[in-house]
C-alpha cells in the first residue's frame, strides 16, 4: 500500500488564475526575447510549403516564419525543400508566424564598423524603429535617418509598414564627431534597385529561347502586352504573336492579371528584352492550308480587310488570301477594292497561286465569273453592226458600252465622212446612243475597233441604188492599163472597165500570147526610138478620154461597179 507521502498519491493543487496569467506573460516574454535575439542574425531556413504570395519557412523554432515570394534577392526556382538564409523581422498580425526577410548582412557593432561600411560602401542591416518627419529612424548600430524618398516605398501611406522590419541599406553620410549624437544617413532604395537588377540578370540567365513559361499579364498596349515572367522580369507579347487570326486590339483577347502559358521566342540579353509568343503553342493553320488548297480550287471566305492594292479574304482561322485589284474584273479597271467588295462580305474566289515560303495565297474573283472576251471574238466579228451609249470621250476617239463590261472604241477618223473631226465632242456627247460597225477585235489587248462612218451611205452606194445593170452612160478615163481601165462615172464614184484584150479570152492559145508579147516588144522599141512616152496603144483607152460605157455588174456589198465599152 502506497505511503501517503508517495508522489503518486499527492494531489497537485489546481493552478490559480493568477498563476495562469503569469505563465502566459512569461511565455510571451520568452518569445519576445527569442524574436529579438533572432533579428539581425542570419538563420538557416527550409521552405516547407507555399501559400498564396509567401513561403512557409521552418527556422528551427516552435513557430514557423513567412517570407514573401517577391522578396528581393530570391532565386527564381524556390520551392518546398529549398534552403536559404533569413532573418526574423517581426510577427504577423495574428501572431501565428514570424515575418522573415532575406537579410544576409550584419549590423555594425561600433563606430569603427560604421566607418568601414561607409568607406567601402557596404550594405548593412538596420532595424526600422520609428516614423519621423520626412522619413524613418533606423538602428544600424547607431541611430540613422532614412529619407522617405530613399526608402524604396512608392506610396507614402505605406511608409509606416517598414516600422519594426529589418532592412538592408547603405550608409551615405557618416559624421561621428559627436559620439552622443552621430549624424548618419542611409539609403535603402539604391540597395533594392541593385538587388532587383541582380535578380533580373540571374533570372534572365536561367531563361532560354524556346522555353515555355507561365506569365502574368501586367499591362496592355495597342501593339501588345507586357507579361511578368518572373519577379522583375518582363517580356513583350506582340499583337501579331497572340493568335494566328488577326487581332485588332490586345484587350479583346487578354486582360490585366490573367495568367497564361507562353513561349519564349527571342532573348536579347544585352538589351534585356524578351519576345514572347502565344500562338506558337497552337498548330500552324498554314500547314493545313497547304494540304487543303491547290491552284485552281474554288474557295469561299469572308472579306476581313481592304487595302489599296486589294482585299484580304479569310479562308481558315489565321489564313488569309489576297484578291488583287487586277483580279477583280475582266473588263473594268478597278481603282479601289471598295468599289467591288466590302468588309464582312462572303465571296467565292479561285486559288491562283500558293507561296509556301512567304505564306501567301493569291486569289482571283474574275475567274469565277468567266471571261466575256472569250465570247466577244465570236459575237463581234468584223462587219457586225452594234449599238450602245457613249461612256466617255477622249482626244483620239469615243468609247461605246457594248454590254458585259466590254467597250468598243470609235477612232476620231472613223466617226463621219462628212467632215474632218478634230475632237469627238464636235459630233458626239457622253450618253448618246450610236450605231457602228465592227472593224477589228483584238482579244489579247482587249480592244474592239468600231466605225460609224462605215454605216454612212457613200457616193458609190447612191450610184448603185440609182442605176441598173445593162444601162449605158458616159464616163471619163482616169487610168488606162493593158487589160483594164479605171473610169470615173460620177463625182467620187469610179468603176473598172475591162479592155478587149482582157475580155477576148485565150482563143489564140500560146501563139496568140506569143504574138501579143512580140507586138508589145515591137511597140516598146518603137516608142523608145521615137522618144515618146506612155504605154497605151493609140487605138485603146487613154487617160482623159470621155467615152460611152455599159454597166455589166453592180455589187452593193463591196460597193463595186464594173463596165465595158459600149462603142
Amino acid at each position: 500500500m502506497s505511503s501517503p507521502e508517495s508522489p503518486q498519491n499527492v494531489e497537485t493543487p489546481a493552478m490559480s488564475h493568477e498563476e495562469a496569467d503569469f505563465g502566459d506573460v512569461l511565455r510571451e516574454f520568452e518569445a519576445e526575447q527569442a524574436s529579438a535575439e533572432g533579428q539581425n542574425a542570419a538563420l538557416d531556413g527550409t521552405i516547407v510549403s507555399v501559400i498564396e504570395d509567401a513561403f512557409v519557412v521552418d527556422i528551427g523554432r516552435k513557430m514557423e516564419g513567412l517570407l514573401r515570394r517577391d522578396a528581393a534577392g530570391l532565386p527564381p526556382d524556390l520551392g518546398p525543400g529549398s534552403l536559404l538564409k533569413v532573418n526574423i523581422s517581426g510577427r504577423t498580425d495574428d501572431g501565428s508566424y514570424y515575418t522573415l526577410s532575406t537579410i544576409r548582412v550584419e549590423q555594425p557593432k561600433d563606430f569603427t564598423a560604421l566607418q568601414a561600411a561607409f568607406d567601402e560602401k557596404l550594405v548593412v542591416a538596420g532595424r526600422v524603429t520609428e516614423l519621423v518627419k520626412g522619413g524613418l529612424r533606423v538602428d544600424v548600430g547607431a541611430p540613422a535617418f532614412l529619407p522617405a524618398s530613399r526608402s524604396g516605398i512608392r506610396e507614402m501611406n505605406e511608409l509606416p509598414t517598414l516600422v519594426g522590419q529589418t532592412i538592408e541599406c547603405r550608409i551615405t553620410k557618416l559624421d561621428v564627431s559627436n559620439p552622443d549624437r552621430p549624424d548618419v544617413v542611409v539609403d535603402r532604395r539604391q540597395v533594392l534597385e541593385e538587388q532587383a537588377a541582380a535578380a533580373r540578370k540571374q533570372a534572365l540567365e536561367g531563361l532560354q529561347e524556346g522555353q515555355i513559361v507561365e506569365a502574368r499579364v501586367r499591362s496592355l498596349t495597342d501593339f501588345g502586352a507586357f507579361l511578368e515572367i518572373l519577379p522583375g522580369v518582363d517580356g513583350l507579347l506582340h499583337v501579331t504573336d497572340m493568335s494566328w487570326s488577326r487581332v485588332e486590339k490586345p484587350a479583346s483577347l487578354l486582360s490585366v492579371g490573367q495568367t497564361l502559358q507562353v513561349k519564349i521566342l527571342k532573348i536579347n540579353r544585352q538589351a534585356k528584352k524578351i519576345a514572347l509568343g502565344l500562338k506558337q503553342l497552337q498548330p500552324d493553320p498554314w500547314a493545313q492550308a497547304i494540304e487543303r488548297f491547290k491552284p485552281g480550287d474554288r474557295v469561299t471566305g469572308k472579306v476581313v480587310r481592304l487595302a489599296e492594292f486589294g482585299a484580304f479574304v479569310e479562308l481558315l482561322p489565321g489564313v488569309d488570301g489576297l484578291i488583287h485589284l487586277s483580279e477583280m474584273s475582266w473588263t473594268k479597271r478597278v481603282r479601289t477594292a471598295a468599289d467591288v467588295l466590302s468588309v464582312g462580305e462572303e465571296v467565292e474566289a479561285q486559288v491562283l497561286e500558293i507561296k509556301t515560303d512567304s505564306k501567301r495565297i493569291s486569289l482571283g474573283l474574275k475567274q469565277i465569273m468567266g471571261n466575256p472576251w472569250d465570247l466577244a471574238v465570236e459575237k463581234y466579228t468584223p462587219g457586225t453592226v452594234v449599238e450602245g451609249p457613249i461612256t466617255s470621250l477622249a482626244q483620239f476617239g469615243a468609247f461605246v458600252d457594248l454590254g458585259d463590261g466590254i467597250e468598243g472604241m470609235i477612232h476620231v477618223a472613223d466617226i463621219t465622212r462628212e467632215k474632218r473631226v478634230q475632237h469627238p465632242n464636235e459630233v458626239l456627247k457622253e450618253g448618246q446612243a450610236v450605231k457602228a460597225a465592227v472593224l477589228e477585235v483584238d482579244k489579247s489587248r482587249k480592244r474592239i475597233r468600231l466605225s460609224m462612218k462605215q454605216l454612212e451611205p457613200t457616193s458609190a452606194d447612191l450610184f448603185i441604188t440609182e442605176h441598173a445593170e445593162g444601162e449605158t452612160l458616159m464616163g471619163r478615163v482616169v487610168e488606162a492599163h493593158a487589160s483594164w481601165a479605171k473610169i470615173e462615172v460620177a463625182e467620187g464614184v469610179t468603176a473598172r472597165c475591162k479592155t478587149k484584150e482582157e475580155s477576148g479570152g485565150s482563143a489564140g492559145g500560146a501563139s496568140a500570147a506569143s504574138a501579143n508579147v512580140d507586138d508589145l516588144a515591137a511597140m516598146l522599141a518603137s516608142k523608145w526610138k521615137s522618144g515618146a512616152g506612155g504605154s497605151e496603144s493609140d487605138k485603146g483607152l487613154k487617160p482623159g478620154q470621155i467615152r460611152k460605157f455599159k454597166i455589166t455588174s453592180l455589187d452593193a456589198a463591196s460597193r463595186r461597179v464594173e463596165l465595158e465599152l459600149a462603142e
